[in-house]
């Protein structure tokens, strides 16, 4: 009897600590929270506005900047992105839109687990559907259409320099609305020969203007290549190696990406590949660039980089596409650029 009920009673004392942690932790978090809700000396101006993806020379962003609108959809005028923001209500992720279509990706902490989900939006920023996520929301492209929407998370693990990581990368078409949950359902071609592996993953989607080729990234027996897919044929083909979160320039001539500098590291240099000559070009930026880059016109890429002081916050950066000039602060604590 005293045996049981001194088991009793260590039972009933780590259910006590444990709800205590329990608490601390949602009570540190709750007045984490309440400091980014405040704004800050010295921080950006954010005023609340209506959004439109269908007004032209705007930049729409993810606003970082601490106070009530952090993390909202937040836009500036292109010619002035040092301006005054106007935030939405919509809270983002990854964001990114073309064409009058936008996607939202969204990451909510829950009690056991965080939930997590695509927004398929309309020009004014309306939910038109709502998808669930298999993970982290990492990357969103729309093609320039606006017809195909592609979205990537981490299905495990947390980011690219992660020891072990998988990732799961989806097409919406918005015009039948039909879902290719993964790219892993489609043929791969390698070397010129079908090539299959139980590692395959794939991860940012960007896509050309005859709403059927795209590119992106295929990893594989620890080695990532630069792929051009086809939509309707369901298959992907390698072009080259090293080349992770492309980006087609407007033009359709070169792709912006990300080149890991040191095997098995989070070190990655800016580069441009002439996609008809595969020759790449080192950008100015000589920072660890962790993004999928975005062309703001033919002449210009914007990336984000890690904000001084605070690894939970990002800066939006441009430089030019031609390895020449400098990098340029183009607009602080923000993210997910989406030129219109």
């Amino acid at each position: 009897m005293t045996s049981t009920r001194r088991r009793l009673l260590v039972l009933v004392a780590a259910v006590l600590v444990l709800a205590g942690v329990g608490t601390g932790a949602v009570l540190h978090a709750a007045a984490r929270a309440d400091r980014a809700d405040r704004p800050h000396a010295g921080d950006p101006t954010v005023r609340a506005g209506r959004l439109t993806l269908g007004r032209q020379n705007r930049l729409l962003f993810v606003n970082a900047a601490a106070g009530p609108h952090r993390t909202a959809v937040a836009s500036v005028p292109r010619t002035d992105p040092g301006g005054r923001r106007t935030g939405s209500g919509l809270t983002c992720a990854r964001f990114y839109a073309a064409a009058g279509t936008g996607i939202c990706l969204q990451s909510n902490p829950g009690v056991l687990r965080q939930s997590n989900r695509a927004l398929l939006l309309d020009a004014d920023l309306r939910t038109e559907r709502t998808f669930p996520l298999a993970g982290t929301p990492s990357r969103a492209r729309v093609s320039p259409s606006g017809r195909f929407v592609a979205w990537t998370v981490f299905v495990s693990g947390e980011s690219y320099s992660s020891a072990f990581f998988s990732t799961r990368t989806s097409v919406l078409d918005t015009r039948t609305m039909k879902l290719t949950p993964s790219l892993e359902t489609f043929s791969v071609i390698k070397d010129g020969k079908p090539y299959q592996a139980a590692d395959v993953n794939f991860w940012g989607v960007t896509f050309a203007t005859d709403d059927d080729t795209f590119y992106a990234t295929l990893n594989s027996a620890n080695k990532t290549y630069l792929v051009r897919g086809s939509l309707s044929r369901r298959t992907v083909t390698t072009l080259t190696e090293n080349v992770e979160c492309p980006s087609l320039s407007p033009d359709g001539t070169r792709i912006a990406f990300k080149k890991r500098v040191l095997s098995r590291t989070d070190l990655w240099h800016e580069y441009v590949l002439d996609l008809k000559t595969l020759r790449e070009t080192p950008l100015a930026e000589r920072h660890s660039v962790d993004d999928q880059a975005t062309w703001l016109d033919d002449d210009t890429v914007a990336y984000a980089l890690p904000s001084d002081g605070d690894v939970r916050s990002t800066d939006l950066w441009s430089v030019p596409a031609d390895g020449t000039g400098k990098p340029h602060l183009l607009i602080p604590d923000a993210s997910s650029p989406a030129p219109l």
